[in-house]
């Protein structure tokens, strides 16, 4: 079995996460095969993926992948091999010396050492290596965007990264020698950014998993007499350019990407060599930890912390099961809307996250009445208590004023590939395949199939001109609404779509500025109330409420509070599964591929449709009340 890299981030979590795993000791110093060692690194992986792809899905809910996570590693992992291949080819044409990587190979170079009867291992993604110097590559589907945003202001306001890119490498600007940071921002900014890289919970998360490779390929060096070795190796993660923009170039039906018109390739590296060097007090601390938790295999509860990874994609998978099966699916403590910076108690103690579960305070109405300062908390502790919904008429009926008939009820379903796909596109581009549009030309008049027109892709081929001809065939630029639950979403996407195809960008944009959000209904926003006339306490507050809703305004959540619809009978059920069904066209057959394509029509209609329904109940709850 051995403990890899996967296996060393895992049983570090907390005290009780190898006992759950039951790990027995004379596994760990067996060898373990290439083949079962990706099988580990694999679900990694499409961890690292899915959380490029969206960390939450289209309503802002956390994904759930069970019974979902082959499927996903099938249609996902071509597109991880692709990174690697492509982060190789890079290291291979610009590094000189011996590189390896699985594409040649269809191995990697392995690492391992033995201390205190533990075997520690790990393969390389790329490995180079001139004879002088050591280049340790480990690639990650994640994009520089999530390094470059480590930014802080200087004092006219202007924003800088703390990194530099510099020959496609980006390096931390505190080691370039005589660089002037103070110029961009004070230093204690700088050391307030760059701390995030040591957070193995947050973006240091590649950082710390590079930080463990490197313990182990040093601790092979030291065991085997190889210290000397240790003096020129450097460590890099490989990662996508967020910058990159693809030029559409293909040769024998497949991608070639060329550096983009402004000098971008595709993967960038970053130099990763002294963080990592300094994580390794970390490291070591943890392998302590480790060596205890395998000693003590005790399971008993622990306090819930930032290491369980609650709500994202690499939450512990013993999280929902075991340790935080205490907290109730509906109207937690967490539930309370926009609750980040949690509750002040009466001696102006913080509380809140997963330390109010610990603290015993796992129920909504748990929360000291005297802790609730927020107007929309104590409307939802009011909702729960009194078992009654929440309506600010006023403020809906001024609200639905400000649309414009005909009402374009527009959904797009996205394709988030790690690889742009066609041209234009750059890494993680929402590429749209489809869009369902049900069209309300009067108030309540919108017929479930007459008015709706849905345009979804045949194939993985370029279809998005033909998708745009699609929408300007069915909605007018010059009139209506553009009608969305998140309707942000739906005009990034016409944005995109408006500066690729420069032609449509006219009545795109045009579109695109008639955005209204049925969250605006239901929710609030702030600006356009306050621009209406109304104090800012009165546009902060939400304009309706059902205990139902635990703190949600999904669409998912409010869909039952005013409707009998529901997503349970129809075979694509939410995003992830159409993104699922569309990625998985090449592997269907003739007959798979007519159900399920008309499954995902299916799923996007009813998408639209929802939200005819929500509003027309909406209207018709503010018109009974008036009786």
């Amino acid at each position: 079995m051995a403990i890899t890299k996967t296996n060393f981030l895992e049983y570090t979590r907390c005290p009780r996460y190898v006992a759950l795993t039951e790990i027995h000791k004379e596994k760990l110093l067996a060898d373990v095969s290439y083949e079962e060692y990706l099988q580990e690194e694999n679900a990694e992986k499409l961890q690292e993926l899915i959380g490029d792809m969206y960390e939450t899905d289209e309503e802002g809910n956390a994904i759930d992948l069970i019974d979902k996570e082959n499927r996903y590693l099938e249609v996902m992992m071509p597109y991880y091999k692709k990174i690697e291949e492509l982060v190789g080819e890079y290291v291979e044409k610009n590094f000189p010396g011996r590189t390896i990587f699985s594409k040649d190979n269809f191995t990697q170079e392995c690492f391992d050492f033995t201390d205190k009867g533990l075997k520690y291992l790990c393969y390389v993604d790329v490995y180079n290596d001139d004879n002088d110097t050591i280049n340790i590559i480990e690639v990650k589907a994640t994009t520089t965007n999530k390094f470059m945003s480590l930014k802080s202001n200087n004092p006219k306001g202007e924003k800088y990264s703390i990194f530099l890119k510099r020959n496609n490498i980006l390096y931390l600007k505190d080691e370039i020698d005589g660089y002037n940071i103070e110029q961009e921002m004070p230093l204690k900014n700088f050391a307030k950014q760059k701390a995030k890289l040591y957070d193995r919970y947050g973006v240091g998360k590649y950082v710390y998993d590079l930080a463990v490779q490197r313990f182990i390929i040093e601790g092979e060096y030291k065991q085997s007499a190889n210290e000397e070795k240790l003096k020129n190796i450097h460590y890099y993660l490989g990662v996508l350019n967020h910058e990159y923009i693809f030029d559409g170039t293909y040769e024998d039906g497949k991608q070639v990407f060329n550096p983009d018109k402004n000098g971008n390739e595709i993967v960038t590296l970053i130099d990763l060599t002294k963080v990592t060097e300094d994580l390794q007090q970390y490291v070591l601390a943890d392998k302590e930890k480790l060596e205890r938790y395998l000693n003590d295999m005790n399971a008993d509860t622990c306090p819930l912390g930032t290491f369980c990874e609650y709500k994202k994609q690499t939450q512990c998978k013993y999280f929902n099961q075991v340790c935080g099966k205490i907290i109730p699916a509906k109207n937690s403590s967490l539930a309370y809307k926009r609750n980040g910076f949690g509750f002040k108690d009466e001696n102006g103690i913080t509380h809140k996250g997963l330390n109010l579960i610990n603290e015993g305070y796992i129920n909504m109405l748990d929360i000291p009445e005297s802790w609730i300062k927020s107007e929309n908390h104590q409307i939802q502790r009011d909702a729960l208590l009194k078992d009654q919904e929440y309506m600010d008429k006023e403020k809906i009926e001024v609200m639905l004023k400000q649309i414009e008939y005909p009402i374009y009820h527009l959904d797009f379903e996205t394709f988030p590939c790690p690889i742009p796909r066609f041209k234009g596109e750059t890494p993680y581009i929402q590429s749209p395949f489809e869009f369902s549009l049900h069209i309300e030309r009067t108030p309540g008049v919108c017929d479930k199939d007459k008015d709706n027109f849905v345009f979804l892709a045949k194939d993985h081929t370029d279809c998005r001109e033909d998708m745009i001809k699609a929408m300007l065939k069915y909605m007018d630029p010059d009139k209506g609404t553009l009608f969305a639950q998140n309707v942000a979403f739906e005009k990034g996407r016409i944005k995109e779509l408006a500066n690729i195809f420069p032609e449509y960008q006219k009545p795109l944009m045009k579109l695109y500025n008639r955005g209204f959000d049925l969250l605006w209904l239901l929710d609030t926003n702030s600006k356009i109330y306050q621009d209406l006339g109304y104090s800012e306490a009165d546009a902060k507050r939400m304009n309706f409420y059902d205990k139902r809703m635990s703190g949600s305004f999904s669409i998912k959540k409010t869909l039952p509070v005013f409707t009998d619809l529901k997503y349970d009978d129809l075979t694509v059920r939410n995003g992830t599964m159409a993104i699922i069904e569309y990625a998985s066209y090449p592997y269907m057959s003739k007959e798979e591929f007519e159900l399920k394509y008309q499954a995902l029509i299916d799923y996007c209609k009813q998408d639209t449709w929802a939200m005819v329904a929500i509003l027309d109940s909406l209207r018709k709850k503010l018109a009974k009340e008036k009786v």
